[in-house]
C-alpha cells in the first residue's frame, strides 16, 4: 500500500478539512459540489459536465468495486465510461477502499486517478462538508496535498468558476459521424457541448446517424432531420454563440432535444432566463413530475443553473417539474416538436425510467 500524504481541501470562507491523498499528489482549484449518489463513480468522474468541479461523494465507501477497462467500440464511443477521460478536478470521500471486488474491474480508484493526475482526499468527514455546502451554498475550494500552512490558508485567492467557459475545453474539435448499425434513414445534429457517451449511445440504438459537431459550429450548413443539444458544465451564458445557432433552428420544424446544458440553451433561445442553484442537483434519486399530471419519474441528475420557468415565452412550457424545490426539470414547445429535459435520461449512472425521452424524439423524427 502507498505512503499516504496529509491533504487538506480548503474553502473560499477559509474553513478547510484535512484528510490523505490517495490520488495524484499535487494541487487543484476548483467548485466544490457533492453528489449523492450511491454507484456510479467511473460514469460521474468521466461526466464532462463536472469539469472545473472538485466533486464530494456522500456516500461513505468508495473504491469497493474498483474500476473498468478504458476500452472502446469500433465507432470509438467508449464501452464504460462516459468520455475519453476524467473530468473533475478533485475528488473527496468519507473512506476510500484500495481493495476491490468485481468481476469487470481491472485496477483500483486509487490507481486510475494517479495516472490521470487527478488528486483525492479520503478520512475528510464528507457530512459535515455536505451540509456546510446546503447552508452556505457552492464554494470555491483549493486541494493541498502535504502540510497546509494555516497563515498560507487565510489569504488563499479562487478564481470564479461561472467565468470560465468550460463548454469550450470540453466539446469536440472537429465534426464527427457515428452510424447505426440498424440505420432508420434519419440524421441527427448533435451539438457536443459536453456530451456523454450514453446519449451518443441511446440515439445509435434508435438507428439514428449522430453527427456530432463543435459547440460554437454553425450547423445550419449541414443536410441533418433533427437536432439535439447535450448536456455541458459550467455557466450556460458562456454558450451565447450556441444559443444563436439554436434560435435560428426555431424558426423551423424540424425537431429538437435537449438534455440538462441543453435545456438551459433551448430556454435561452426561446427568450428565457438561467439562474444558478443554491448547491444544484448531483444524484441519482432525484423525483420529477410531469407537468399537468401526476406522474412521477425517479431520475438522474448533475446540474447547478436551472431555467427561470416564469420567463419562458408564450409559446414554451414547462414540461417537468422537480418535486424537492420545484425548480424546472424540462421545457417544450406548444405548437412544434421541440422539448427537453433538465435530467439525464440516459442515465449512467442511474435509473432509466425516463429513457422513453430519446424514443420520443426519435419518433418525432419520422413524421
Amino acid at each position: 500500500m502507498q505512503q499516504r500524504k496529509t491533504a487538506t481541501l480548503v474553502l473560499d470562507d477559509g474553513s478547510f478539512f484535512r484528510g490523505v491523498s490517495f490520488g495524484s499528489e499535487k494541487d487543484a482549484v476548483g467548485e466544490v459540489v457533492f453528489n449523492t449518489a450511491m454507484t456510479g463513480y467511473p460514469e460521474s468522474l468521466t461526466d464532462p459536465s463536472y469539469a472545473g468541479q472538485i466533486m464530494v461523494l456522500t456516500y461513505p465507501l468508495v473504491g469497493n468495486y474498483g474500476v473498468p477497462p478504458f476500452t472502446f467500440a469500433k465507432n470509438g464511443v467508449p464501452d464504460f465510461m462516459e468520455s475519453a477521460k476524467i473530468h473533475v478536478e478533485a475528488m473527496i470521500v468519507s473512506d476510500y477502499s484500495e481493495e476491490y471486488s468485481h468481476w469487470k474491474a481491472i485496477e483500483n480508484l486509487g490507481n486510475w486517478l494517479r495516472r490521470e493526475e487527478i488528486p483525492a482526499i479520503t478520512g475528510i468527514d464528507t457530512r459535515a462538508l455536505t451540509k456546510k455546502i446546503r447552508e452556505h451554498g457552492v464554494m470555491m475550494g483549493r486541494v493541498l496535498i502535504g502540510d497546509a500552512d494555516p497563515e498560507k490558508i487565510k489569504g488563499m485567492s479562487f478564481p470564479d468558476y461561472g467565468a470560465i467557459n468550460y463548454v469550450d475545453k470540453v466539446s469536440c474539435k472537429e465534426v464527427i459521424t457515428y452510424k447505426p448499425e440498424n440505420s432508420r434513414g434519419k440524421r441527427v445534429v448533435l451539438i457536443d457541448c459536453g456530451v456523454k457517451a450514453n446519449i451518443i449511445r441511446c440515439l445509435l440504438k434508435r438507428g439514428l446517424e449522430v453527427v456530432r459537431v463543435p459547440w460554437d459550429y454553425d450547423f445550419s450548413r449541414l443536410d441533418f432531420d433533427g437536432l439535439f443539444i447535450a448536456n455541458g458544465p459550467g455557466d450556460p451564458d458562456t454558450c451565447d454563440i450556441t444559443v444563436q445557432h439554436i434560435r435560428k433552428e426555431l424558426a423551423g420544424n424540424r425537431p429538437i432535444c435537449g438534455i440538462c446544458m441543453g435545456n438551459q440553451l433551448l430556454a435561452k433561445a426561446g427568450g428565457a432566463k438561467i439562474y444558478k442553484l443554491k448547491y444544484g442537483h448531483r444524484s441519482q434519486n432525484q423525483p420529477v413530475r410531469l407537468a399537468g399530471t401526476d406522474k412521477c419519474y425517479i431520475t438522474s441528475q448533475n446540474h447547478g443553473y436551472a431555467v427561470d420557468t416564469e420567463t419562458l415565452g408564450e409559446d414554451w412550457e414547462p414540461l417537468f417539474i422537480n418535486m424537492n424545490d420545484g425548480t424546472n426539470e424540462g421545457i417544450r414547445h406548444k405548437t412544434k416538436p421541440f422539448f427537453s429535459s433538465q435530467f439525464h435520461p440516459e442515465a449512467c449512472g442511474g435509473p432509466t425510467d425516463t429513457e422513453f425521452i430519446f424514443d420520443k424524439f426519435a419518433e418525432s423524427l419520422m413524421k
